[in-house]
């Protein structure tokens, strides 16, 4: 028998063990499962940062059993709550023989709530000297191990629950992304963007190059996808009226994971009528730099070792700048698409034989060769049309578009546009991207008639803005993987 079957098989003992137990309370009409309610007073963080007011005083708290200590007819044992942990006294003399022979049978992991007055212990430790204490429910299976916990870091992920009890600095983390978000709520809010709600169900997938997630409407009898990005829906809210928009809210992309993607992840899309995108820019430099100060205290951070500085003013440089800035290669004077493939093929770039203009090996050079190199916050501008499908072109080069990606120690986390408001330019740019769907890319965008008949009513000139918000919570955080700011994060199941 191999170490992995003992284990399983101790497991198994252990929670018989506690199996009878529960029976036992349950035969003696003491069955915590039957207790629906319990009034707790206070939180342990409030009683330990408030002692002076709390001394010698009763509360109530509850809370799981972290640690226990049992000296014959007096006990110690820590509770672990929503806010932290507080130790308590338990002795017979306060609870009686019965009560106190019942509470030397609780387990580590047992839920109960406990009445007392506060009080210091001789190591000065603050305590509650208990009166009362109740099971409110029992605990069937034991909790990692002490001194190891639960390190292993896919069953962390897979068993968020029990890495939220025996890894309180992960709860740190979360309570942070709820902050970040409800930060990026006001900000937006002080600037009357108004929060709305899109389809995440949609016949058409669209407003991203990425390849959905397809499913069945049985009662429409329809195929359906769910959807990739909410912007299409959002400008046609500009079209019908309102003014700045935004979005909170789940995508979903059938793509690869790994430490920066997860196939459902959260994003933050805004649109600004009359405005473009380097209103966009200076709203997002704001943002980071208003979150930071507000939640951080600083605007200087240290992410995975390396100081970022938010507070700085955020280098805004173009794409072919860019690639010419860090190869030497300069392809304003390269034009056409012949050249660029030569240079391509000098550099061992290889590209496919659907994009092989001079604009998608304007972004090849990019990716392979500029993204690495960008650390503090910077944003990269006017890329090339072939990439850009939902963007206005640039006034003095009908090859570039007005389209902005900003990135932090090697990474993108937002995208934003001159939004396009030329229904007809729009539907040629929509057929573009369906040749490249029937020449076998399943990322290219589809057709959206309905979209581009919006747009002949008329959308003012647009500002579009989405930020990865899993992203930035990574970066606020210093969380090296996606995974570690996903409460339940998309994993294989186990067999």
């Amino acid at each position: 028998m191999d170490e992995t079957q003992n284990e399983e098989l101790e497991l198994n003992r252990l929670m018989q063990i506690r199996k009878d137990k529960l029976k036992e309370l349950q035969e003696a009409g003491k069955d915590p499962f039957q207790i629906t309610k319990y009034d707790r007073t206070e939180f342990s963080k409030q009683i330990k940062e408030n002692y002076a007011d709390f001394e010698n005083k009763d509360v109530s708290v509850a809370g799981r059993i972290m640690a226990k200590r049992i000296m014959g007819k007096a006990s110690f044992c820590t509770i672990q709550d929503s806010t932290g942990k507080i130790q308590s006294y338990v002795s017979i003399n306060d609870l009686g023989e019965e009560s106190y022979k019942a509470f030397k049978t609780y387990d580590i992991g047992d839920i109960i709530g406990l009445k007392g007055f506060v009080f210091k212990t001789k190591t000065e430790e603050i305590s509650i000297h208990a009166k009362e204490v109740v099971l409110l429910a029992k605990s069937l299976r034991d909790l990692p191990e002490k001194f190891h916990g639960l390190k292993d870091t896919e069953l962390r992920y897979r068993q968020r629950y029990v890495d939220l009890i025996v890894n309180p600095e992960v709860k740190d983390t979360f309570e942070m992304r709820s902050k970040i978000i409800k930060e990026m709520r006001n900000f937006l809010d002080a600037r009357n963007y108004m929060e709305v709600e899109t389809p995440s169900l949609s016949t058409i997938a669209g407003g991203a190059t990425a390849k959905p997630f397809e499913t069945y409407h049985n009662a429409l009898n329809l195929d359906m996808y769910l959807r990739i990005a909410p912007e299409l829906y959002l400008k046609r809210l500009i079209v019908g009226g309102f003014d700045r928009v935004y979005e909170i809210g789940k995508n979903f992309r059938n793509e690869g994971i790994d430490i920066r993607h997860n196939p459902e992840f959260t994003s933050m899309e805004l649109y600004a009528a009359y405005q473009d995108y380097n209103d966009m820019m200076d709203l997002v430099e704001e943002m980071f730099q208003t979150i930071a100060k507000k939640l951080l205290n600083t605007t200087k951070i240290s992410y995975q070792g390396t100081e970022i500085d938010l507070g700085a003013k955020w280098k805004r440089i173009s794409m072919i700048d860019s690639i010419k800035e860090v190869t030497g290669i300069d392809f304003n004077t390269i034009n056409s698409d012949e050249e660029a493939l030569t240079i391509a093929k000098e550099k061992g770039i290889e590209i496919e034989k659907s994009k092989q203009t001079r604009g998608y090996i304007i972004n090849e050079f990019f990716e392979e060769f500029v993204e690495e190199t960008l650390i503090q916050p910077t944003f990269i501008y006017d890329y090339p049309i072939e990439v850009s499908p939902l963007t206005k072109k640039k006034p003095s080069d009908g090859r570039l578009t007005e389209r902005f990606e900003f990135f932090i120690d090697k990474r993108e986390y937002g995208n934003a546009y001159s939004e396009l408001n030329d229904p007809i330019d729009q539907y040629e740019r929509f057929l573009a991207q369906v040749k490249q769907r029937e020449a076998g890319d399943d990322e290219a965008n589809m057709m959206d008639e309905d979209f581009v008949h919006s747009l002949e009513y008329g959308l003012p000139p647009t500002g579009g803005l989405g930020i990865g918000v899993d992203r930035m919570i990574m970066l606020f955080t210093d969380c090296a993987s996606i995974r570690d700011v996903l409460l339940f994060p998309t994993m294989k199941p186990v067999s």
